[in-house]
């Protein structure tokens, strides 16, 4: 084919500006993550039924379990997991990392429960994973936990907080 310089420059232009768009690097996603629980843990009511004490099992899936001398009530539908809401762009990864243990203070006073958090669905304390596949789709986290009931509990209502930390990576 034959062309004349001028089409010859432009056909060179053209070709440096396709090219020079091919070479470009992708806008990163965005970095920032956002946290919002959903529900928190409760581990319904349940009862001593001797001096031992004993401990209360939510797992990460809301299957509530017990040891020792604790009786569960059946009848309480308000025991389950707690779950938290992701939002992070695709292709990151998020470590999560959480108290070892945390104390329940009782309304009334006094006794003190103890609260060990996790597992979760997405692993251990320090475990890492990754989000979903877009910046506005939501990943579900669902965390279990143990309480440790002493022998000497009394009844009532136990309240407290649990820190949980989510790194990305």
């Amino acid at each position: 084919m034959i062309c004349s310089l001028r089409q010859a420059l432009t056909m060179i232009i053209l070709m440096g500006m396709f090219a020079g768009q091919a070479v470009a690097q992708p806008t990163l996603p965005q970095r920032s993550i956002t946290v919002i629980p959903q529900q928190g843990i409760n581990f319904g009511t349940f009862c001593l039924t001797g001096g031992a004490g004993g401990t209360v099992v939510i797992g990460w899936n809301g299957d509530r379990s017990a040891t020792g001398s604790i009786a569960l009530l059946m009848m309480d539908s308000n025991a389950h997991e707690a779950i938290f809401a992701i939002k992070l762009c695709e292709g990151r990864m998020v470590q999560l990392t959480f108290d070892s243990s945390v104390s329940l203070n009782n309304t009334k006073g006094g006794t003190t429960l103890v609260l060990i958090p996790g597992p979760t669905d997405k692993g251990l304390n320090g475990s890492s994973f990754a989000t979903n596949s877009d910046c506005n789709s939501i990943t579900l986290l669902r965390m279990g936990g143990t309480l440790r009931v002493p022998p000497t509990a009394l009844s009532g209502n136990y309240t407290g907080d649990f820190g949980i930390t989510f790194n990305q990576q």
